[in-house]
Parts: C-alpha cells; structure tokens; sequence
C-alpha cells in the first residue's frame, strides 16, 4: 500500500512540475516576443493548462514572469558554471563568461531578450548571473588579478556594460557579435585594474562552442 501511495505522490509531483514547466516556458516565449500586456488566459491557452493550474503555482502573472527570468537567468548561469568550473585564473573565468554572454545575444536571440527585460538588475539580484559574477570578482580580487574596491560598483559597471552589450547587438543585428563582446570584455577588464595587453590576452583565448544553447524552459 505504502508503495502505490508514494507512486500516486510522485505522479502527482510529476505533473505538477510538468505544469510549472509549461507555463513558465509560455512565459519566457511572451517576454521575449515582448507580449508584456498578455493575459493570464494567453498564457495558460500557451501553455496548454487550464486557469485553475495557473493559480495552483503563481499569485499573479507577474509572479510568472519574475520566476520565467528567474529561469533564465539560472540556466544561463549554470552553463557558465559548467565551461569555467576547472579554470584556475578566476580572472580567466570571468573573462569567458562575460564574452560568452555577449555572444548569446547573437547566438541565443530569444533568450537574450528574456534576460534584457530585467535590464541590468539582471547582474544585481540574489540568483542567477549576479552571485556567479560576484563570486568571480572576488575571486579575482582576492588571488590580486583584479583591483577592487568596492564590490558593489563593480557590479555596477559589469551590469552596465553586459546590458549596454546586449542592447547593442540588438539595435545593429549586421555588428560582429564575437568582435564587439571582445571590445567590450576588454574594457571591462580594464576598469577593473588588467591592463590593456593583459586584456587583450585574456580575450585571445579561445572559447568553447556552445552553438545556440537553448537556455529556454522546455514546457513539453
């Protein structure tokens, strides 16, 4: 009995999450095709699951699209993880991260808008890309690759340009994504005390191929 009960639960469990899946995948669909004034009936029809589900996970749609750049925004970062977690420069790590980034706006267009909907307390909230980002500066400043004083306004100035980056690759879709991330790492490297030849070298190194990662939740 015990068996077929904890079976039942686990069924249960299972569709509840396949029902949170859904509809924060609608969710990320709407933000980046940027459908901000959509109905919770648009997402739940999105969705394929009933009104009443919707209300079994989320408070509001608001609710929903936090939690869908929520997603994002920790898939993103937990890709990042995975490609940098060896590197024993922390300054190497986050060198690759930041061109990475850059680079998924061209490569990812859908996720990239997901993540720009949060501007740039994208890189200044609790999860996601801002505690990796973080965790990377410190690294850095604590091993004397980067100079540091303030962890908070180098969050600032890491935040502005990865947003800045993004807006950009957007407005001009003919600019080089890989040359224009580059430039950009390299300035950012060098407001954080790397000279420029060190800068340089940092973003000659080669990157991983992540193709078009799809960084968005799979509601299927």
């Amino acid at each position: 009995m015990a068996t077929s009960t904890n079976a039942a639960v686990s069924r249960s469990e299972r569709r509840k999450l396949r029902t949170r899946s859904a509809l924060i995948g609608a969710a990320q669909r709407f933000l980046a095709e940027g459908r901000l004034t959509a109905s919770v009936l648009d997402l739940t029809n999105a969705a394929d699951v009933g009104m009443g589900s919707f209300y079994n996970h989320f408070d509001s749609k608001e609710d929903l699209y936090q939690a869908a750049v929520d997603a994002a925004l920790e898939a993103h970062g937990a890709l990042m993880d995975h490609i940098t977690h060896d590197m024993a420069d922390p300054a190497e790590a986050f060198t690759q991260s930041f061109r990475l980034t850059g680079r998924m706006h061209r490569l990812n267009p859908e996720i990239s808008r997901v993540l720009l909907q949060r501007g740039s307390s994208m890189l200044l909230a609790d999860e996601g890309l801002a505690p990796r980002a973080r965790r990377d500066l410190i690294a850095a400043a604590a091993a004397g690759r980067f100079a540091i004083d303030d962890i908070d306004t180098a969050m600032v100035t890491v935040a502005g340009a990865a947003v800045a980056l993004g807006e950009l690759l957007h407005s001009q879709p003919d600019r080089d994504a890989g040359t224009t991330s580059d430039a950009v790492t390299q300035r950012v490297l060098m407001s954080l005390g790397i000279s420029a030849d060190d800068a340089a070298a940092l973003c000659r190194i080669p990157l991983p191929d992540i193709g078009s990662a799809d960084l968005l939740t799979d509601g299927a």
